[in-house]
């Protein structure tokens, strides 16, 4: 997946190692750059998504990004407030592909086809971060499960803007994108779960008529499902 600019904005936490979170006999280094910092993020949700958020470590990021702990200190106190800030990263940088993808599309339908099936491609291509994003939340406490709640609710209004696009035929209750946000949520989620790596992609189909049914009627999901299946 393409990058996404992280700019900074934490505060230099230089007394990190003199509390003992550093050796103090690392050697001086510059303070971390975008650049290092975005690694680090890229590196917790590797870490996360490849050993489990408790399995994950300081240590386990820094061997995969090649950093020393000073880089890692300088911008996070720990490594809660790291994944913290890793969930957004890669939660914006999911959303900036969706976007992209929707973008040339004039209908809901194919808003929603094109940008769905551009987070299940991002899944496909990077499932240890999905299962970071997705599964491993869970674990991070109940911020990440704040975070996590609000993206839900940006998709699930999305999804309800089908009641302006319908032609009214169709009245969904008012829990519908909220079960159809769930719905989907749960699938990928036991995928993921299970140590899946692929297949995420051959999924929209079937969401695509989850998600048309209760606005556009039987005939227009099916309509999508095949469209999808294009």
């Amino acid at each position: 997946m393409g990058k996404l600019a992280v700019t900074e904005g934490q505060a230099t936490t230089e007394d990190a190692c003199r509390q003992g979170k550093g050796p103090p006999a690392a050697p001086a280094l510059e303070l971390v750059t975008s650049a290092k910092r975005e690694r680090i993020l890229e590196g917790m949700l590797e870490a996360v998504g490849s050993h489990g958020y408790d399995g994950a470590s300081v240590r386990t990021v820094l061997d995969l990004t090649g950093l020393y702990r000073q880089a890692f200190y300088d911008s996070f106190p720990d490594k809660d407030a790291c994944y913290l800030e890793a969930f957004d990263f890669g939660v914006a940088r999911l959303e900036a592909a969706v976007v992209g993808a929707a973008s040339g599309e004039q209908t809901w339908q194919g808003r929603l086809r094109a940008g769905l099936g551009a987070m299940l491609d991002a899944f496909d291509s990077d499932p240890a971060s999905a299962r970071a994003l997705v599964v491993e939340v869970h674990a991070a406490g109940p911020e990440a499960l704040e975070r996590r709640a609000a993206v839900m609710k940006r998709i699930a209004d999305f999804i309800d803007s089908a009641r302006d696009a319908s032609d009214g035929d169709e009245s969904p209750p008012p829990i519908a994108p909220e079960g159809i946000v769930a719905g989907i949520h749960a699938i990928v989620h036991a995928r993921l779960a299970t140590g899946a790596t692929e297949g995420f992609r051959e999924l929209l189909p079937e969401f695509m008529y989850f998600a048309v049914l209760p606005y556009f009627g039987a005939a227009a999901a099916e309509a999508e499902m095949q469209a999808a299946r294009a």
